[in-house]
């Protein structure tokens, strides 16, 4: 029974570092497509961001949002100062 006992709180430990891990490089995404500086770290803002994106993802146009940011996201990653955003006009 101790056996299990530790198994199962290893089992556990090892979801929670995971979902740690999850959380933080979500964290991260947010920090490189430079959101906390432009709304000035206002939470509130960028949950309503959160709750937009949500909804656009709800609509009949997912399948067309979805490639869109896709390919928005890959540019950056690839390019090399992927920490800015770039300006809607140059797309």
């Amino acid at each position: 029974m101790a056996t299990q006992a530790r198994r199962d709180l290893r089992h556990w430990q090892m979801k929670r570092r995971e979902r740690t891990h999850e959380l933080i490089e979500l964290g991260g995404l947010i920090a490189k497509a430079g959101l906390v500086e432009l709304i000035d770290d206002d939470r509130a803002v960028l949950y309503g961001a959160m709750l937009e994106v949500a909804a656009a993802l709800r609509s009949e146009r997912r399948d067309q949002v979805l490639a869109l940011w896709r390919r928005r996201g890959k540019r950056a990653f690839a390019s090399s100062d992927s920490a800015t955003v770039p300006d809607p006009e140059t797309r």
